[in-house]
C-alpha cells in the first residue's frame, strides 16, 4: 500500500485539493453558482441557431437555385430545385431502407430548410427539434453509423431543445404569452 495515500487517509484528508480549506470550497461553490446563472433563454438560443446551421447547410448543398448562408454573407435568391446529383446521392450513398431515393431526396431537401427556419424563429422548436432528431437518428442507424460522435452531440442539442423548450426569445414563448392573456 502506498504509505503517502495511506498517511493521508488516516488524516481524515483525500489526496489532491485540499477541501477542507473553507476558502477553496467557497471558491468551488461561487463558480458553481456562477455557471448555474447561464440562461436558459441564452443556451436555448445558442442550441437553435448552431443546430440550425448544421441542418440549413446540409440542405443547401441539395438545392440549386437558392443559396442563403448568413454566416460567410452568400445570399441568392431564386426558385429551389434538387441538384442534379441529390437524387443520385440519395441512391448510391444514402441508400435508405424502404424510401425510394426520389421520395427521400426531396423530404430531406424540404426537412433541412423547413425546420431550421422554424427553430431560427423559435417557433414549433420542441416539434421541430424532435423531426430533426429522427433525422439524425436515421442518419446515424442507417448512413453513417461510424459517425456516432457527431450524432451525438447534434442529439444532445436537439434533445435539449425538446426537453426545456426555446427559451424567452422565441416566437414560442410570445404566443404562450399572448394565449395566456387572452385566458385572462
Amino acid at each position: 500500500m502506498n504509505t503517502d495515500l495511506h498517511t493521508t487517509r488516516e488524516a481524515g484528508r483525500r489526496p489532491g485539493i485540499a477541501l477542507d480549506d473553507a476558502s477553496t470550497v467557497d471558491r468551488i461553490r461561487r463558480a458553481i453558482a456562477l455557471c448555474g446563472r447561464i440562461p436558459h433563454t441564452f443556451i436555448a438560443l445558442l442550441a437553435r441557431f448552431s443546430i440550425a446551421a448544421v441542418f440549413w447547410k446540409s440542405g443547401q448543398t441539395k438545392v440549386e437555385g437558392l443559396a442563403i448562408d448568413l454566416i460567410d454573407g452568400s445570399f441568392a435568391l431564386g426558385i429551389p430545385r434538387l441538384s442534379d446529383s441529390v437524387v443520385a446521392l440519395f441512391a448510391d450513398e444514402y441508400r435508405l431502407p424502404l424510401i425510394p431515393p426520389e421520395i427521400a431526396a426531396p423530404m430531406a431537401a424540404f426537412a433541412e430548410h423547413l425546420f431550421p427556419i422554424l427553430l431560427l424563429v423559435g417557433l414549433a422548436t420542441r416539434f421541430s427539434a424532435l423531426a430533426l432528431l429522427g433525422m439524425t437518428l436515421v442518419i446515424q442507424v442507417f448512413v453513417y453509423p461510424g459517425a456516432y460522435p457527431t450524432h451525438g452531440v447534434w442529439a444532445a442539442v436537439l434533445l435539449y431543445l425538446i426537453a426545456q423548450g426555446p427559451g424567452a426569445l422565441s416566437l414560442d414563448r410570445w404566443i404562450a404569452t399572448r394565449c395566456a392573456r387572452g385566458a385572462r
